[in-house]
């Protein structure tokens, strides 16, 4: 396989690990956006206890429950995320490590290992006792 081919497929892996993180931020988006939203209505529940029923029901009627954007709540933009841009991309990514590297994933990181352990040999594995 060429050198270029395995830059390519080491870029493309570099770009779907971005999107794992990308992906990781969403759902961190949708977890942090639903305890804020479970907080609010904790709030709203004290409001009333307090007697600030008109707070409350401001409170309850404008944010509890909002979307996020118009028309969804997170889950739903985690969906759409991983139905229009995620999933298509593993599979690309997938297919074309299939396709150009018979199955083997981050090659290029394989070859800079490589290149960057001293001639002669490898260190003593130390996460495995028996090695």
């Amino acid at each position: 396989m060429s050198d270029k081919t395995v830059e390519a497929l080491g870029a493309l892996s570099k770009a779907l690990e971005t999107t794992e993180r990308a992906r990781g931020a969403l759902y961190e988006f949708h977890q942090l956006t639903g305890g804020a939203d479970l907080a609010v209505g904790d709030a709203v529940r004290l409001l009333r206890e307090a007697g600030h029923h008109e707070a409350a029901d401001l409170v309850e009627r404008e944010i509890l429950g909002r979307d996020v954007i118009p028309g969804h709540w997170t889950f739903q933009l985690i969906e759409a995320y991983n139905q229009t841009y995620y999933q298509p991309f593993t599979d690309i990514e997938r297919r074309l490590v299939q396709e150009l590297a018979q199955g083997r994933d981050h090659l290029y990181e394989a070859e800079m290992k490589a290149g960057r352990r001293p001639r002669g040999g490898t260190p003593r594995d130390t996460t495995h006792p028996e090695h």
